[in-house]
């Protein structure tokens, strides 16, 4: 019998976080798995999401809590919900219900032999078109960037083995990334078909900002190519430009008629490799400020207070020991 540990961000979501939870209850009942439980991470949500999870520990001994000190974003909550996460399997989905928490058996039943993790896949997914756009384009420069199954499709619903978990969270990077950290830590991976809820409570969390914000986490914490694709084009805009030199000297030699290319012509080529130079100047800026962040040990969260007394004494019982096991994991590596 497998035993489950559900983690859930959380954020303005004080109208669904309880039917998610309940979703949970009667689906652990129905599959029979009495061993499981469920870690909520108020990323300090500014509605009234905090009474509503003291309510939910107080009635459910199978829930935890943990309060963040300042919203640190998705991935830095589902991070701290890890590092707290006790059991043989772990579930992240969403908290506002568009997850079908109902078909988490799903996920739980692909992870054998020959699948360490287990992404939800949406045959037609509800979000608002540009967020729909905007995973599109996650999962293509996923696949590009930090070496993504062609195949696999990548979602916020996904459950994996307690290995896979350990060693996602011995990564102490101030910008965490799950997808990324889940793909480097291994290459047995599946999708499972489920569906996906239209959102009846609430809006999205979600803006351009928070998604430009976490494409930048993933690709220049886990892959340089970006820093290599700037140096080809730098090297492509160099060769234009002596190439074009090498046209001018020619044409004064021969006597060829030189055709001056026009105020327009030139301001447009200045702005155009202006602006090149300023982008890759911006990512190599991004690289240096977020190497600087690290070095300086900001963290990836804070955990202001844990809440349900009961559930709260075992974790940190179970946290301390797995730190210090992995410590020494991790000693014992860089000794080898």
């Amino acid at each position: 019998m497998k035993t489950v540990s559900f983690v859930i961000p959380c954020y303005k979501s004080s109208d669904s976080i309880g039917l998610v939870v309940n979703e949970i209850d009667s689906t652990m009942e129905k599959l029979d798995i009495d061993t499981y439980e469920i870690i909520l991470v108020n990323d300090c949500s500014p509605d009234n999401l905090l009474e509503v999870v003291r309510e939910i520990c107080d009635n459910n001994t199978r829930v935890m809590g943990i309060d963040l000190a300042k919203n640190f974003g998705q991935h830095g909550a589902l991070m701290a919900g890890a590092k707290h996460a006790q059991y043989e399997v772990v579930v992240f989905l969403d908290d506002d219900g568009q997850t079908p928490a109902c078909e988490v058996g799903n996920l739980i039943d692909a992870l054998d032999e020959d699948c360490d993790i287990a992404f939800a896949r949406y045959a037609d997914k509800k979000h608002h078109w540009f967020r729909n756009l905007g995973s599109k384009f996650n999962d293509f420069m996923a696949e590009k960037l930090i070496g993504k199954p062609k195949d696999i499709k990548l979602s916020s619903y996904v459950a994996c083995k307690r290995f896979v978990i350990d060693e996602v969270t011995k990564y102490n990077g101030n910008y965490p990334y799950l997808s990324g950290l889940l793909l480097r830590s291994s290459n047995k991976i599946k999708n499972v078909a489920t569906s996906h809820r239209e959102r009846d409570i609430g809006v999205s969390g979600y803006t351009l900002k928070k998604l430009i914000s976490l494409w930048l986490n993933g690709f220049t914490a886990f892959s340089v190519k970006p820093l290599r694709i700037a140096t080809v084009l730098g090297l492509v805009f160099a060769f234009c430009g002596f190439a074009f030199g090498i046209f001018v000297v020619i044409q004064r030699i021969v006597g060829l008629t030189y055709i001056p290319l026009g105020y327009a012509s030139t301001m447009t080529s200045l702005l155009l490799i202006g602006g090149m130079i300023m982008v890759i100047l911006g990512l190599i800026g991004e690289y240096i400020g977020r190497i600087y962040m690290n070095i300086n040990n900001a963290p990836q969260f804070v955990v202001r207070e844990y809440i349900g007394k009961e559930r709260v004494e075992k974790h940190e019982r179970n946290y301390t020991c797995r730190r210090k096991r992995n410590q020494t994991l991790s000693q014992h590596d860089s000794c080898v």
